[in-house]
């Protein structure tokens, strides 16, 4: 009897909420009982970032997402910039950290920089920004992508040029940033540029492990942690590929670790000594040393001597290699990819690139240097425009710790998630103006030539106390292997291609970039 009466108690509620969301004034988002806006997320996630984009235009930028009941899939997501420069300033940030949740769902990544908060992320940012600041470190990055650029990947395309077999510019770019950031990080080259291009353990995994953690992102909590108990569906693949990670590093770790115990036995033998004492003063101003050898070798204080332990350094090598090699692949292949809708805009880079002069005039394969680099504005523009439409990530999460209020007026509740989508930034018209859809390079440069930032509403890097430390070595990266590829070769895309962004975490294209490559005449 008492059930029955619940159920007549609870059939106007249910038919209320039923009626309210089928003439809910929001087509695109609708809130329906019990299952909130799940509906309208599972059935858009194909095409996530576009669906968030129709969402926060249809909202006014802020948007409180209601998830199941029970299901902790709560949260509130917004475009505003005034809202994501509030979260991540010096006085906001530590109310918006990345949170328990956030580490739970990037357990892979471990207790690394892009996971870690308060004093472990201090910490660790102080370390890796003091030694990205030393000389040696610039050096090795400088000579490095050089190398990488003028013996694998020029070599790489000028063979598919010869040959007129289409190339995966996508794969191609993935590839050459994958073997340029485990040298810079790791002191070795895995391959992966190699001309048959081999299958590499370690980066399939890191590419596995992205995919999954994606579709953590869409299910109720308990159910991919059910699975991960399991081992089952996407959860085995994770586990697995997180196994394969974890072996592959602590190769890396421990094959360095006996050359730098080789390299003090020999310090320590004075016959040893006093014959390379001499070399080692000469080519002492022009050592260059990855990063691993820095954290490893580094006299650290005592708050810092725990990150040279096997499980710390792993963390760190595998957070530097997410970090660093997917902002410049991605990057790269939208990059390429506007060029060939945009003729006028490669027309202006070429003209720039022909204008600056090489030191290795007779080279059959152009290589630019970093002071070259260095005196490409429009290029540089180019490749802001880039990151501008296409964000490598473009969903940023935070979690708040207390009671707040947003530029945008929405109230912020402790425990509650937020996410910042800055590929809806991008597409914006009360941000970016009428042609924020349009791939305009001179909205970086101001009347007077001179370049311009946009910090207020460019969140590509972030922003505040965590903005990206590797910047600067992203910009290398791109500018050389955009500038050395562009010179020496015209990019054609094979036609009739569906270009889309792919659902990950990073903003890959789903069916990569098939193109076809002309030698240029310089």
């Amino acid at each position: 009897m008492a059930s029955e009466l619940l159920l007549l108690l609870l059939l106007p509620l249910c038919f209320f909420f039923l009626w309210r969301s089928l003439f809910d004034r929001n087509p695109v988002l609708r809130n329906w009982p019990v299952v909130g806006m799940l509906p309208s997320l599972l059935a858009n996630t194909a095409r996530i970032h576009d669906w968030y984009t129709e969402v926060l235009r249809a909202c006014g930028g802020t948007v409180p997402f209601k998830g199941p009941w029970l299901s902790g899939l709560d949260m509130l997501v917004t475009s505003d910039p005034a809202n994501v420069s509030y979260i991540t300033s010096t006085t906001h940030a530590a109310k918006y950290p990345k949170g328990e949740e956030y580490r739970e769902i990037f357990d892979i990544l471990g207790d690394g920089i892009l996971n870690a908060d308060a004093d472990s992320w201090r910490i660790q940012r102080k370390w890796a920004h003091m030694l990205m600041r030393q000389r040696r470190f610039r050096l090795y990055v400088d000579r490095t992508s050089r190398a990488k650029v003028g013996s694998a990947l020029l070599p790489l395309l000028d063979r598919a040029a010869r040959d007129g077999h289409a190339l995966d510019l996508q794969e191609v770019m993935q590839r050459f940033t994958f073997d340029a950031t485990c040298i810079l990080v790791c002191g070795v080259d895995p391959g992966c540029l190699s001309p048959k291009f081999p299958v590499v353990p370690f980066a399939k995994a890191v590419d596995d492990a992205k995919e999954v953690i994606l579709l953590r992102h869409t299910v109720p909590r308990t159910w991919w942690r059910l699975m991960k108990l399991l081992r089952l569906g996407n959860e085995k693949l994770l586990a697995e590929a997180s196994d394969t990670v974890d072996c592959c590093i602590a190769e890396y770790v421990s094959a360095r670790r006996n050359e730098l115990l080789e390299a003090k036995a020999k310090k320590n033998n004075p016959d040893e000594q006093k014959e390379e004492e001499k070399e080692e003063e000469e080519e002492e101003e022009e050592e260059a040393v990855d990063l691993l050898t820095s954290y490893m070798d580094h006299e650290a204080e005592e708050a810092m001597e725990k990150l040279k332990s096997d499980k710390f350094l792993r963390d760190v090598i595998l957070n530097m290699l997410v970090a660093g090699r997917d902002t410049t692949s991605s990057a790269l292949t939208w990059f390429f990819w506007e060029l060939s809708r945009n003729p006028h805009v490669e027309s202006k880079i070429m003209d720039e690139l022909t204008r600056t002069k090489s030191r290795y005039p007779k080279s059959p394969n152009r290589v630019f240097e970093s002071e070259e680099l260095n005196g490409l504005p429009y290029l540089h523009a180019a490749l802001c425009e880039c990151l501008r439409l296409y964000p490598s990530v473009p969903i940023v999460h935070k979690s708040a710790v207390e009671a707040d209020t947003l530029p945008s007026g929405h109230r912020v509740e402790p425990g509650m998630k937020l996410y910042y989508c800055l590929y809806a930034m991008a597409r914006m018209e009360a941000i970016w103006g009428e042609d924020c859809n349009e791939f305009k390079p001179e909205r970086w440069v101001s009347e007077g030539g001179t370049r311009r930032d946009h910090n207020d509403k460019f969140f590509s890097f972030n922003a505040g106390p965590r903005s990206c430390l590797g910047k600067g070595i992203s910009f290398t990266h791109m500018k050389m292997v955009a500038a050395s590829t562009l010179y020496n070769f015209h990019v054609q895309v094979v036609p009739g291609q569906t270009v889309c962004p792919r659902t990950s975490v990073i903003l890959h294209m789903k069916n990569g970039l098939l193109v076809k490559l002309k030698r240029r005449c310089n």
